[in-house]
């Protein structure tokens, strides 16, 4: 990783990235939220 990069530079490459993703339905972004909450209900029981 090059940690001589401007914080533009590192947001111009961050856009660049999410552009190359193909686009998401709402419905797979609830369906994304809802396993993300659920898993990370199961990691904290785990620690417990």
């Amino acid at each position: 990783m090059n940690y001589k990069l401007s914080f533009q530079e590192r947001a111009q490459l961050s856009l660049e990235q999410l552009e190359k993703q193909p686009p998401i339905t709402l419905e797979k972004a609830k369906a994304q939220a809802e396993w993300l909450r659920k898993a990370s209900q199961l990691k904290d029981k785990k620690q417990r």
